[in-house]
């Protein structure tokens, strides 16, 4: 931990290194993601989860599936950003219904999005190797039953794999 911390004055204050998005950063956390049985990985600049405010960069491929989900804390709003890439934003109503489809590219006429509250919603790589800038409040939850769609399947069943290219569909 002590290899990106620099000494400020004092030998008991350390302030960490500036970290540099850059795209030997991106390369590396599309490796892993590549490399993952989930197909993304993220790389987080909160130096912990219980730190009040998480930054990240998320890599994804083509078929990860994030299960829809919402936040019901009212300090988790998401704002995502596209780096690299190309993203499909869904959004659905209580039904599963979708009541949003945005595409997501850099440069493009719709890069990022902040996602409310309460918001069912997922995210899914359309091109290889995408990459978005995450920022949410902390700390880390895991997400409660509640929080989960009851209409998504699970991950890693063929259910969730119909559904992804189902939902793929409607950004080709």
């Amino acid at each position: 931990m002590t290899d990106n911390l620099v000494s400020f004055r004092s030998p008991t204050l350390f302030m960490p290194k500036t970290t540099l998005i850059d795209q030997s950063l991106l390369n590396q956390t599309v490796q892993l993601a590549k490399e993952s049985p989930r197909q993304r990985r993220n790389a987080n600049f909160h130096p912990t989860d219980e730190f009040p405010a998480h930054r990240l960069i998320n890599a994804m491929q083509p078929g990860s599936y994030v299960r829809p989900h919402r936040h019901l804390d009212a300090a988790k709003d998401e704002t995502i950003v596209v780096l690299q890439g190309r993203f499909g934003y869904l959004s659905f109503n209580e039904d599963g219904q979708i009541e949003e489809a945005i595409e997501l590219i850099p440069g493009g006429p719709v890069f990022g999005i902040d996602i409310p509250h309460g918001t069912m919603h997922t995210i899914l790589a359309l091109e290889p190797n995408s990459v978005f800038f995450e920022a949410k409040a902390g700390p880390f939850v895991p997400l409660s039953t509640e929080e989960i769609a009851a209409w998504s399947p699970a991950e890693g069943t063929a259910e969730a794999d119909a559904l992804w290219s189902t939902w793929r569909a409607r950004f080709a």
